[in-house]
């Protein structure tokens, strides 16, 4: 069993999924509402627990009811949560989420003790990033934690796994130190200036991201699957056909299985096949964290079973 070292966010989710998203000024009815745990890194924490790793998080919780529900949560999945850091006075942090009938989102975030993440919390865990197999990050956090986060891992030779979401812009020094990047279109444009819409596109893009100093990258597709690249190596990892529930935290299931993969050594173009099939069965399902499969669910629609 790897062991994987989650630094990221972590919050409440309140979904309503409702037949159409609303434009700007407009409200729609005949929604329904439910509440479940999410937060990218939060939920690639439980999503790469599920896939059979043994996983440390680290992150920041408000001293309040979200947070012991999260941590609640996290326990009951086997999550080591000593290096999780509760702040008092301040809200953990909350997700609105309204989804469509085809399973299409929109998002915003009320970060909360999320951004008060710091360097100097992510220093004081360097022992238990120094013993991962696997770093896994994003950028739901303060920037400063994550290049700490980072800049700790490639000093004891971990590999990193970066999952650019929310997108903006990063340093090339950043880049440099990643093992792993795991863009969907949207952030690859962002990272490139070159949308991946064609096979000749996101070629370009490959290039532009390995000329930043990236180790590899998966570039998530959707339902077109995702696009491996590597120095020697770029090949397309089909997509499960599969009928999407809700795609929120698809991305997120997808990095954490990715890290367990890697975390047992297995190759990145496996891997990559691994994340896609759990990916594939978060769709299927309603939230983030909850529609995280098991290993053996995964295990099965790879072997052609079906979910298990």
């Amino acid at each position: 069993m790897g062991t994987i070292v989650v630094v990221g966010s972590s919050n409440a989710d309140l979904v309503i999924k409702a037949p159409r998203l609303p434009k700007p000024g407009e409200t729609v009815t005949s929604g329904a509402f439910f509440r479940a745990r999410g937060g990218k890194g939060a939920n690639q924490a439980v999503a790469a627990a599920r896939a059979g790793g043994q996983v440390v998080l680290i992150a920041a919780l408000g001293l309040d009811a979200l947070g012991d529900d999260a941590i609640d949560g996290f326990e009951a999945e086997g999550i080591d949560t000593a290096q999780v850091r509760r702040i008092a006075d301040v809200p953990s942090g909350v997700a609105l989420i309204m989804v469509d009938a085809a399973g299409q989102n929109a998002i915003a975030v009320a970060e909360g003790a999320n951004a008060l993440l710091t360097a100097r919390d992510i220093r004081a865990c360097e022992p238990v990033i120094a013993a991962a197999d696997v770093l896994v990050v994003q950028l739901e956090i303060p920037l400063e934690a994550v290049t700490e986060a980072v800049g700790i891992a490639h000093q004891h030779g971990r590999q990193v796994i970066l999952n650019p979401a929310p997108a903006c812009r990063l340093p090339d020094q950043l880049l440099s130190r990643i093992s792993v990047l795991t863009p969907n279109a949207s952030e690859t444009e962002l990272l490139t200036g070159l949308a991946p819409d064609d096979a000749a596109a996101l070629d370009r893009a490959a290039d532009a991201l390995l000329a930043r100093g990236i180790g590899a990258a998966v570039i998530t597709l959707g339902v077109s699957g995702a696009f491996v690249v590597t120095r020697d190596r770029r090949e397309t990892v089909t997509a499960w056909p599969v009928t999407p529930e809700d795609t929120t935290g698809a991305g997120d299931v997808f990095t954490g299985a990715l890290a367990v993969a890697l975390a047992e050594g297995t190759p990145l173009i496996d891997a990559s096949r691994f994340a896609n099939a759990a990916a594939a069965l978060s769709v299927t399902r309603r939230g983030a964290q909850p529609s995280a499969p098991r290993r053996h669910e995964i295990i099965g629609l790879i072997d052609g079973r079906g979910p298990a």
